[in-house]
């Protein structure tokens, strides 16, 4: 049985792989997706110039529930709108060392349904 620590330590190489790959830069910057049991965290991120440009996650947004796909969608679509807002319409999706699948997809489908293209 794989324990939770195990599973995030292979989660992290993942990611390392991942990043060694992908960057953000001023012109695309990387959208990228922290899941936690209980809450969903999403950033859009330069960088070169190192530093976040918008944010937003499940307690933020004071979701009852995080970690359903549901409170994704609405995290999804509210990192989009701001990223639109400040003039961010092409990003690069990070996923984070997580599969494509459940409420990362739905993060990802709803940010594209509301504005950002990637």
């Amino acid at each position: 049985m794989i324990t939770q620590t195990k599973r995030n330590e292979i989660r992290q190489r993942i990611h390392k792989r991942i990043r060694a790959k992908l960057a953000g830069t001023t012109v695309r910057p990387r959208l990228n997706v922290y899941r936690s049991l209980n809450h969903l965290y999403a950033q859009i991120v330069d960088d070169q110039k190192g530093e976040t440009l918008v944010s937003t996650s499940s307690l933020a947004m004071k979701l009852k529930t995080g970690g359903n796909i549901a409170a994704a969608r609405e995290i999804g679509k509210a990192v989009a709108e701001k990223a639109v807002a400040k003039g961010i319409k092409q990003v690069v999706f990070d996923r984070g060392g997580y599969l494509y699948h459940g409420r990362v997809k739905a993060l990802a489908d709803a940010a594209r349904e509301a504005g950002l293209e990637f």
